[in-house]
């Protein structure tokens, strides 16, 4: 591909105005798919409830009042209440932070656990890559939530431990993503270069094939979003999650099954935020796969 003066002129001039020059592409090709747009405004939405619960709503989300039990959806209650005259809208405000708390901490352990074993496994190969494979093989033959129930069952019912079954779980897709990553890039001209200078192993992996690794991670823990947020309302509605009497949104359907057919909105409210929170992260990853896909990826 041939370089015009014009563009050779507005090319940066540093490492940073190159990586300023990216996100502003990036988002000038996000700000151009309409659904990516949506999915955007249900993540700035769920971090707007998670963050301002409090100034959104007066009701406390723990506070009972049997006189106001089972009220329809009005003006004073915009999503009615529960079975203990709780405000449904309040407890699915404060349920954003359950949710983002999970969410944040999963991600935070699979992330760079998948990233060692992928990367340790497609650089190292042999034996490395044979005994890491097998093990992530392991962990994705059996479904994950099926997974998830069997360890939070060994660890005992709870918020924490339900955050330590998911990450346990949700961690093989990341390293298979990174190894098949970092196979491709091992016998990269740029890396042979940086071994024939004397680079070692891990000065190659942390500053050649992480940085490049990190695109398809990227996309992958979007995605991955919608699935921890199932996998946890999951084990909320079983009783394993988050215990009462937490707004974990799981944990209300779970007691708002009882009511389905006569008070349909206890069940159904957190439901529906479930549904929209989990559609916007789908929404969003199609969107930055479709802008960080090494192959649709042109350059500027």
């Amino acid at each position: 591909m041939t370089v015009s003066a014009q563009e050779i002129l507005t090319l940066p001039a540093s490492r940073t105005g190159a990586g300023l020059a990216r996100l502003c592409r990036v988002w000038r090709e996000l700000a151009t798919n309409p659904l990516t747009l949506v999915g955007i405004m249900v993540i700035a939405g769920l971090l707007v409830m998670a963050v301002a619960a409090p100034g959104m709503t007066s009701y406390d989300p723990l506070a009972q009042d049997l006189s106001q039990r089972l009220l329809p959806p009005s003006n004073a209650h915009w999503c009615g209440t529960d079975e203990l005259g709780r405000d449904i809208f309040a407890r699915i405000l404060y349920g954003a932070r359950i949710t983002l708390r999970i969410v944040l901490l999963v991600l935070a352990v699979v992330a760079p656990a998948g990233l060692l074993v992928g990367c340790s496994a497609g650089y190292l190969g042999g034996w490395v890559d044979a005994m890491l494979m097998r093990i992530t093989d392991i962990f994705l033959a059996f479904p994950k939530l099926i997974l998830a129930l069997a360890l939070v069952a060994a660890l005992g019912p709870g918020l924490d431990n339900a955050v330590i079954a998911i990450a346990l779980t949700a961690w093989p897709p990341f390293a298979r993503i990174v190894r098949a990553r970092t196979v491709s890039l091992r016998e990269a001209e740029f890396v042979q270069a940086a071994r024939l200078m004397g680079a070692g192993r891990t000065r190659i992996i942390a500053t050649h094939i992480v940085p490049l690794c990190l695109p398809p991670l990227v996309v992958r823990m979007t995605l991955e979003m919608s699935g921890i947020i199932l996998t946890a309302a999951g084990l909320g509605f079983l009783g394993l999650g988050a215990q009462p009497p937490l707004p974990e949104w799981g944990a209300m359907i779970s007691t708002g099954r009882a009511f389905l057919l006569d008070q349909w909105w206890v069940a159904t409210m957190p439901g529906i935020a479930i549904f929209v929170v989990s559609l916007g992260f789908n929404l969003f990853g199609d969107g930055l796969r479709d802008v960080l896909d090494p192959k649709t990826e042109t350059r500027v």
